[in-house]
């Protein structure tokens, strides 16, 4: 093995936990970057993010800037030949680019030029793609328009959902970096220009957009309710409360009925309960009541007298 380059880790939540590791036990990590504590719970007492646990477990350093424009001179000090990023949460400035030999290498959950921006995974899932992958991109001062080291692809399954999609991506890009940085440390990698023609970009999830619109296709909602979870989440409102729809299925089946309208569904379908939409009929696997646990729609529709055959509405009814 090659001697072991000095890298500065920036990262935050528990899905680029991969990364670390992978990085911790084949190289010198001499710094971890990660977000602040936060307040969770009904106590609200400080939570630290994973990145850190993990750090301060392996007797890493770790700081945790509100932001990073006031970090350059401490990161220089650190002498890092790379800097690696993976779902850090904050802008890297341009005065902390150009430290590192190796440059600031970050890792991407998409195929880049496609689906830049802050919510690549979800966007994927929305668009109904087959395929995705994690790409591996110099940082410049754009929005994820650095040239790349390289790229991986895997195909999308029916149930994936943007947390399970998310952690396997990085878990893939945990192995590529494995597969990358010696090359790149050899001059064997040439950066490529990501094709500006291609490019797309994702946007930022408001928690107003999981609140589902039965006109829109069954298909649709489906692809929404995987997308959005776990955050927003995919719900409608049942007798004043949020009615939290988990797992779904889309049903191409014409029916007679009013959009939102709820119905009894047969065999050979899954689900025993489903929702007209603007096209088909969305099927409740599993859904979750206000202030109640997960269980199964045909079991929610068993202990709510007048859920079959009501409409749900299409926007906050309280």
């Amino acid at each position: 093995m090659m001697g072991k380059l000095r890298i500065v880790f920036m990262g935050t939540p528990d899905f680029s936990l991969p990364v670390f590791d992978c990085l911790r036990e084949e190289y010198e990590m001499v710094a971890v970057y990660t977000g602040p504590d936060k307040p969770k719970g009904r106590g609200r007492e400080l939570s630290s993010p994973p990145v850190k646990v993990a750090a301060k477990a392996q007797g890493i350093a770790v700081y945790q800037p509100t932001s990073l424009r006031e970090e350059a001179e401490r990161i220089g000090k650190l002498c890092p030949q790379a800097i690696v990023v993976a779902a850090y949460g904050k802008i890297i400035p341009p005065s902390i680019l150009p430290i590192p030999s190796l440059g600031c290498i970050n890792v991407h959950p998409s195929l880049l030029p496609r689906y830049r921006g802050p919510s690549p995974v979800i966007s994927t899932i929305l668009s109904g793609d087959s395929i995705t992958g994690v790409t591996l991109i110099l940082l410049d001062e754009g929005m994820d328009t650095g040239p790349i080291l390289s790229q991986k692809e895997t195909p999308i399954l029916p149930q994936d959902t943007t947390l399970f999609l998310t952690q396997s991506l990085f878990r893939l890009g945990a192995n590529l970096l494995l597969e990358t940085l010696p090359l790149w440390e050899k001059g064997k990698i040439i950066p490529k220009a990501q094709d500006e023609a291609k490019a797309t970009y994702s946007r930022i999830i408001k928690k107003e957009d999981g609140e589902i619109d039965f006109h829109l296709s069954a298909e649709e909602i489906y692809r929404r309710v995987k997308a959005f979870y776990p955050w927003p989440g995919s719900y409608t409102w049942w007798r004043g409360k949020r009615l939290n729809i988990r797992e779904s299925l889309p049903l191409s089946r014409k029916v007679k009925g009013k959009v939102g309208e709820v119905m009894a569904l047969n065999e050979p379908s899954p689900a025993r309960v489903g929702v007209k939409t603007g096209e088909g009929v969305l099927g409740l696997l599993r859904v979750q009541p206000e202030g109640k646990g997960e269980m199964r729609g045909e079991d929610f529709l068993r202990g709510q007298k007048g859920f079959l055959g009501s409409i749900l509405p299409n926007s906050c009814c309280c």
